[in-house]
């Protein structure tokens, strides 16, 4: 029969995602395995799977039950273990399997886990896929397997040293001249896959590296969602150790975060700026970024005579979007960067080699100096609950009480005021149960404004049942 999916399973473009036990269970687990071997064989792609995960105690788990219910429809399954999701993206790139599976709940806390879906090629499930799997999984019960037709499990330990190779090998690296700088390297897994690929790669680079959460035993020591926040612990470690630069990574490593020589945490959204910078020195053309990224990286692409475009948040609506614009770097302000010459899949080690590289290009300069000649922002992110059904309403009291500006409805509600250098984004999070609330401006105050006057508008939206006035 049919799976039925818990009502509070995160059900969205990013995979299905909840708490390991209440919602996320090996049973749905096995299902949705099964139901994904089916539709990627069923459309053409081919029986083969690639498998791997992050370090969550629940992986092992959740992993197994999975494959269990690849191999029950014919999949045959190649099983990575602990590794970056952009590792096995790139894995699945490379070997031309029908599709891959990613058990991570990426930057979620510890009790969380998810199952991310990859299409041939080694991009996630592009929206219109998505929707059609979604609906197969909730209409259709796969046709098993015979006994005698259940095919083998691969092993393949090779995919983070593959990796490795591939990010040394990209056009932005001069990798002889990075190694030259030997840079104290500062480094935070947060006891995430991360360990996995990073230390390698960094040693690789001539880095000296002064490392924290390098086991990736899943009992992060740190709030996983690499926020400047959250980078105390870095902080201290940049400055005891004195290196340049500090890098920090979500528990699957497609978010990188930067730490400066100073221990000060710079925030995510400079990640996808600085490494813009690299490549578009070396190639110029288009930028792809979500709705929610800072105007900085518009700032750097100007600087090189490039532009950027804007897509819905979500690493797939970015990747198609770039497709589409043949775009040459993009990422989310979450501190994901995408580079089409590796692959199109968020990459927190690549990132890590651009921002070395980026170091490089300036030698001697200290990264402080370097980000305080860009143009300043005061960027604010909120989380509120907040009733899905009454968004609606809740976008049309927000448009009608704020100054008109220049509007975008294609992912919740994004009105921007150009002149001021600010805008104001409220959507949906795909990843938690919570409405986000993101602004942003030239200074701290008129940022922090935006999000509480936004605030207090959707909760006089729920005082008055929903109501826009």
């Amino acid at each position: 029969m049919p799976i039925r999916l818990p009502a509070d399973l995160m059900v969205s473009v990013s995979g299905f995602r909840g708490r390991v036990g209440p919602s996320l269970t090996p049973e749905l687990v096995a299902g949705l395995g099964a139901a994904y071997g089916a539709f990627v064989r069923d459309e053409g792609d081919g029986d083969t799977v690639i498998v791997g995960r992050d370090s969550r105690t629940s992986g092992p788990m959740l992993m197994r039950s999975a494959v269990a219910g690849l191999l029950s429809v014919g999949c045959r399954v190649v099983e990575l273990g602990v590794v970056p999701t952009p590792t096995l993206m790139l894995a699945v790139k490379e070997a031309g399997a029908a599709g891959g599976i990613a058990v991570t709940a990426s930057h979620n806390a510890a009790e969380w886990n998810a199952l991310k879906f990859a299409a041939r090629g080694g991009a996630f499930l592009p929206p219109e896929r998505m929707i059609r799997f979604q609906e197969r999984v909730r209409e259709e019960d796969p046709a098993r397997a015979a006994w005698d037709a259940i095919p083998r499990v691969d092993r393949d330990a090779g995919a983070p040293g593959r990796h490795v190779e591939r990010i040394l090998g990209l056009p932005f690296v001069d990798v002889e001249g990075v190694r030259r700088e030997r840079v104290r390297v500062a480094l935070d897994c947060v006891n995430g896959a991360g360990g996995v690929v990073l230390p390698d790669l960094l040693e690789r680079l001539g880095c000296e590296v002064h490392a924290i959460g390098l086991e990736p035993h899943g009992r992060f020591h740190r709030d996983p969602e690499p926020t400047a926040r959250n980078l105390a612990a870095l902080g201290e470690l940049v400055r005891d150790s004195g290196a340049r630069i500090g890098l920090a990574v979500d528990p699957d490593a497609d978010r990188l975060s930067l730490v400066d020589e100073r221990g000060r945490a710079l925030g995510e959204d400079l990640t996808l700026a600085l490494a813009a910078d690299v490549v578009l020195r070396r190639e110029r053309g288009r930028v792809v970024t979500n709705l929610s990224t800072s105007r900085v990286v518009e700032d750097i692409a100007r600087g090189h005579g490039c532009r950027v475009a804007r897509a819905p948040v979500g690493e797939i609506n970015v990747v198609v979007r770039m497709v589409a614009e043949g775009a040459v770097v993009g990422g989310e302000g979450n501190g994901g960067v995408i580079v089409p010459a590796l692959h199109l899949t968020r990459d927190a080690p690549a990132g890590a080699a651009l921002l070395l590289q980026y170091l490089a290009d300036e030698p001697g300069i200290p990264l402080s100096e370097r980000v305080a000649t860009l143009p300043s922002y005061t960027i604010v992110k909120e989380k509120a609950a907040f009733p899905r059904e009454a968004l609606a309403a809740a976008y049309t009291a927000l448009a009608e009480q704020f100054p008109p500006g220049v509007r975008d409805d294609s992912d919740g509600l994004r009105i921007e005021w150009p002149a001021r250098g600010a805008w104001l984004h409220v959507r949906p999070s795909g990843t938690e149960p919570v409405v986000r609330l993101i602004a942003e401006a030239p200074d701290p105050p008129p940022a922090q404004s935006l999000v509480d006057r936004a605030r207090g508008i959707l909760n006089a939206c729920i005082a008055t049942g929903g109501a826009a006035g």
